[in-house]
């Protein structure tokens, strides 16, 4: 009997060891910490090409060098700063054959203050046809950098104004690509458009540890730091300062501490990347840019953490994972956490589309096994885009143990034991 006892507690060691470990390397204090600096007052709401989104910037990168992380281009400095043109819409006018068209048929990409285009402009016309991928459509003609009409037919019709998505964050040189909705073959057209172009300079805050014997195979943790600022028009209690506690330095602060604790373990056999994005409550744009550096069949897995600062519908011990269903990444997170009381729910708020809403969207486009976890109850989150998003409204001891659940259900995926399916990009509209 003392000969069987002995060996079950032997047998019992590693995993004490994780458990202590994992106790002592991600804490509540520690979470707090970061989670206020974040939210902060003096951070003022970390509003996209503000001051206050300036100074978050650099206190995420101080935090991933004092942890000892990387940069991707193995210096010192984890800003991966990138510039956007934007075009502003002014006007357009179209017509097809002599036949004035609507305005809503025509999306204009370009970084062009002024085009027009006609039959003797000189542009290829390309066609996406009825049962044809609309979203892997467009993205292929543009992804030729040619000036190009698209002739999409109308059975794109209920998805056509998503093709708006196309106008943010062009390169300098992107060539001008105009979608026309319609069933027609016209022999003669002009279309006008006038934009105000806008270049704008941002930065994404990355960190890496390389994997020890998968280096070339990338899993992504990520949360969106920036928020809406200070807005004196709807102030709560005289307070004009929209914090963002839960939206999402929550998010952000579950990925540095995330970052913390695998460097501190350091036995990643895949490559692991932090990122803490810019300008996902004004287009997405810190994201975009970032998944364009990546080849996408490279990268195995995305976490990206959106507002876990609350309890879930399901109470303590629970989040979702939206898209849950298109990957077996769910099923993956949680066998790993058997014999816990943490279970991963799929995502409760399907009409809401939030697979396609966060920063998971890009990669999970290209297949990747992106997915976004979160607590927050999306239809009665009393907080949501209100400057009473403050700190005291979290619960950080369930945010903490959050946390960890998603620290010890990515294991097997950090290791290279398990590798998720991909997203079927057939089924993308």
């Amino acid at each position: 009997m003392r000969m069987i006892k002995l060996i079950c507690i032997v047998l019992l060691i590693p995993y004490l060891g994780i458990s202590q470990s994992i106790d002592n390397l991600i804490t509540k204090s520690e979470t707090e910490r970061i989670e206020r600096v974040l939210a902060s007052d003096e951070m003022e709401g970390r509003k996209t090409f503000s001051p206050g989104i300036n100074k978050a910037a650099a206190f995420i990168a101080k935090e991933f060098g004092a942890a000892g992380l990387k940069s991707l281009k193995g210096d010192d400095q984890f800003l991966q700063s990138f510039t956007i043109n934007r075009p502003r819409f002014i006007s357009l006018s179209a017509s097809l054959d002599g036949l004035a068209i609507d305005n809503k048929q025509v999306i204009v990409v370009t970084v062009q203050p002024e085009i027009k285009l006609t039959e003797a402009s000189g542009y290829l016309v390309q066609k996406i046809v009825a049962g044809e991928n609309l979203n892997q459509a467009a993205a292929k003609l543009i992804g030729l950098n040619q000036n190009t009409m698209v002739l999409v037919d109308e059975s794109h019709a209920q998805n056509f104004g998503r093709l708006v998505r196309f106008k943010n964050n062009l390169s300098a040189n992107q060539a001008t690509i105009v979608f026309v909705l319609t069933n027609t073959q016209p022999v003669k057209y002009t279309i006008e458009a006038t934009h105000q172009i806008e270049s704008m300079s941002l930065a994404n805050v990355v960190a890496m540890i390389p994997g020890k014997t998968l280096p070339n195979e990338y899993v992504i943790f990520s949360g969106h730091y920036d928020h809406l600022g200070i807005n004196t028009r709807n102030m709560v209690n005289g307070d004009s300062i929209y914090n963002g506690a839960n939206d999402d330095a929550a998010g952000t602060t579950a990925m540095m501490m995330l970052s913390k604790y695998y460097k501190a373990l350091n036995n990643n056999e895949r490559t692991i990347l932090f990122a803490a994005f810019t300008a996902e409550e004004v287009g997405g744009y810190g994201a975009q840019y970032f998944s364009k550096q990546l080849d996408p069949s490279k990268v195995v897995a995305m976490f990206n953490i959106e507002m876990i600062g609350t309890e879930s519908k399901w109470g303590k011990n629970s989040a979702y994972i939206t898209g849950y269903e298109k990957t077996n990444m769910g099923a993956i997170l949680q066998k790993n956490l058997d014999g816990s009381d943490f279970k991963f729910y799929p995502d409760p708020y399907t009409e809401q589309n939030l697979f396609y809403r966060s920063d998971n969207a890009t990669l999970a486009r290209l297949g990747v096994a992106a997915h976004t976890i979160s607590t927050s109850k999306m239809d009665s989150e009393p907080n949501y885009h209100k400057a009473s998003d403050h700190i005291e409204t979290l619960d950080l001891d369930n945010m903490n143990e959050i946390i960890k659940a998603i620290a010890i259900s990515a294991k097997s995926i950090v290791s290279g034991k398990d590798t998720p399916t991909r997203v079927d990009t057939t089924q993308l509209k």
